[in-house]
């Protein structure tokens, strides 16, 4: 996948998270969250040839990212995305915890895409 495709995979796993929740099913939006996660972090990853064909890899990228950045919410909400992608396989947050995180993982994927480098705009033909 190129880095604009895995920025779309990202915004469109956003999207299958809140339609997953929304239709009740915790674990498939978990996942789906996750996935949101990790596709944001890898287009960053891309874009400054890090390693990210890991989950590892993932951890590193984000934490050298939230260094570049000098932000520690990065790191904080990479942890909670991890926390989804565990509650797909167990099952164990429960609905008040899922309703306070989900938010918060969701600003960490915006956060995420909104270091991505953006494309040229078009130039105007005059």
């Amino acid at each position: 996948m190129t880095v604009p495709e895995h920025l779309q995979t990202a915004e469109d796993f956003l999207a299958a998270a809140d339609r997953e929740f929304a239709a009740g099913d915790d674990l498939q939006g978990s996942e789906k969250l996750w996935g949101a996660a990790s596709h944001a972090i890898t287009a960053i990853a891309l874009t400054r040839g890090w390693p990210c064909g890991s989950h590892r890899a993932l951890r590193v990228a984000i934490g050298r990212l939230s260094d570049e950045v000098q932000s520690r919410s990065l790191r904080m909400g990479f942890g909670l995305a991890e926390k989804f992608h565990a509650n797909f396989y167990h099952g164990f947050m429960e609905e008040g915890e899922l309703a306070f995180s989900r938010p918060l993982v969701e600003e960490f994927v915006h956060e995420v895409l909104a270091l991505a480098p953006q494309p040229p705009a078009p130039s105007a033909q005059g």
